[in-house]
């Protein structure tokens, strides 16, 4: 039935200071743009990143941090998370190590979502 991610969606109260907030952390403008969502594409495969206007969202001011969230491919976690911590993000999950060459970790962004970043070795077709 699950044919794959096609997009991870998150949400921000204020969405015109999220679009600003990812567009200096990816370095680049979102592709696509409509009333109340935002949309960027990542990395070779194009991968699809989108935030939506919380105000479209039955409960999103009430809800906290957690759940089901996307790990993103990244070369260094530990650089990643700190660049991210820099930029305003809080440590959700600290950089961790799973075993033979994975790594993880998460944080918050300014706008309650959780991020995550991994390190990967069968990611793209690199395995070791």
């Amino acid at each position: 039935m699950l044919q794959g991610l096609a997009t991870s969606n998150f949400q921000a109260a204020d969405l015109a200071a999220a679009r600003e907030w990812y567009t200096a952390l990816l370095g680049v403008e979102p592709y696509f743009v409509r009333d109340g969502y935002v949309e960027w594409r990542l990395g070779r495969d194009g991968d699809e990143l989108g935030i939506v206007d919380a105000r479209y969202v039955p409960g999103a001011p009430d809800r906290a941090p957690g759940g089901q969230y996307t790990y993103w491919a990244v070369e260094d976690v530990d650089a990643a998370v700190a660049a991210l911590v820099e930029r305003g993000a809080t440590v959700y999950e600290p950089p961790t190590a799973r075993g033979e060459g994975f790594r993880t970790a998460a944080v918050v962004d300014p706008f309650g979502n959780v991020l995550g970043v991994m390190t990967n070795p069968h990611w793209g077709g690199t395995e070791g």
